[in-house]
């Protein structure tokens, strides 16, 4: 997906979210309290990491925001991962993340609102 692309997509792609939880409104809720407190615990430990750390968390990372349809992120951690990977200074792609998540982060707590 262009950079464009992605800058058009929402923070969390509700219809993905509706078909993984299959459209039970329960699971949805339940699922976007744990993607919202592992989020905010992994940029944590990655802004604190060594690189191979941080490369680990951000591929976590990418998987729980590619299960919620949360595509901002899970683009933004395989960014940090590779850069992580690559022996690169990695803090303006910890601090992308980190946006992009606090992002998804502000939509959840919208979402869990409306419950």
């Amino acid at each position: 997906m262009t950079g464009q692309a992605l800058a058009n997509t929402p923070a969390i792609d509700r219809g993905h979210l509706s078909r993984m939880t299959f459209g039970d409104r329960g699971l949805e809720r339940e699922v976007l309290g744990l993607f919202d407190r592992q989020a905010a615990m992994l940029i944590e430990r990655m802004r604190r990491g060594e690189l191979s750390a941080v490369a680990t968390l951000a591929h976590t990372l990418k998987g729980s925001a590619a299960g919620i349809g949360a595509s901002r992120v899970a683009a933004t951690a395989d960014a940090t991962e590779i850069a992580a990977r690559a022996s690169t200074d990695c803090v303006e792609a910890i601090d992308r993340l980190a946006a992009a998540v606090d992002e998804a982060r502000a939509l959840i707590a919208e979402l869990l609102k409306e419950a």
